[in-house]
């Protein structure tokens, strides 16, 4: 069943974006009696379609879910070009991350005009947004402020990690014990973090671990992240 994020909620009044609207009436082509999901504060409410034009519609039922994963995750994902990190909000978002946090390194070969920040959130937060709808999630991954890597010392998280290429790193899976309940994982950009960052963020209490002998991709990198976390903390 489609499903929407409202943009708010007065009373019993269920008020869409306007690009939603667009999608229910023109793309999606619903009709009178057709049936919709919307979602605000982490309630879906299963709504009949009343009328197209005006557009109104009944709630038939309510529902409050319950977070099925049982660990919080937040990736700090060095910026890396725009179709690929579109593609990483988007997997992360469908693979349950609570939190994506776009950090600046030394190898960063992105660099992002500040008059256009603002333009550049809105665009992530619409990814974000859609890939939630399409994986039937309750609520919508935080993205935080582009921020620098010294500045994760910041975050205080029970389980810090570091994807890194050092040969004493230990697996990931030597790491992952179900008491923890929250990790956040730093993957650096294409050639990797450099030695003196990744000593930085071992002063600041992250441990190293390895995804393997496969030297991946960021992007795949990211992915692999989250899809193993998924399976081991039943998202």
């Amino acid at each position: 069943m489609q499903r929407y994020f409202l943009k708010n909620k007065e009373g019993n009044n269920l008020i869409f974006f306007e690009q939603d609207l667009h999608h229910i009436k023109n793309v999606m082509r619903f009709r009178e009696n057709d049936q919709i999901e919307a979602i605000w504060n982490e309630i879906i409410y299963l709504c009949k379609i009343d009328s197209i034009s005006p557009f109104s519609l009944k709630v038939i039922k309510e529902e409050k879910t319950v977070k099925k994963n049982n660990v919080k995750l937040s990736v700090a994902v060095s910026l890396v070009q725009e179709q690929k990190f579109d593609l990483i909000l988007q997997k992360l978002t469908e693979l349950g991350i609570d939190n994506i946090i776009p950090i600046k390194t030394e190898r960063s070969i992105i660099k992002i005009d500040e008059k256009k920040i603002s333009k550049k959130y809105q665009r992530w937060q619409t990814i974000c947004k859609e890939a939630s709808e399409q994986s039937h999630r309750t609520n919508i991954p935080k993205i935080n402020p582009i921020i620098k890597l010294k500045d994760l010392n910041k975050i205080d998280c029970e389980l810090k990690l570091i994807c890194s290429l050092d040969s004493k790193s230990k697996p990931l899976d030597e790491y992952l014990t179900k008491d923890i309940k929250e990790i956040l994982f730093v993957i650096g950009p294409e050639g990797g973090l450099t030695d003196q960052e990744e000593k930085c963020l071992i002063d600041y209490g992250f441990k190293q671990t390895t995804l393997g002998k496969q030297i991946l991709r960021v992007e795949t990198a990211a992915i692999y992240v989250a899809s193993i976390i998924n399976y081991v903390y039943g998202g």
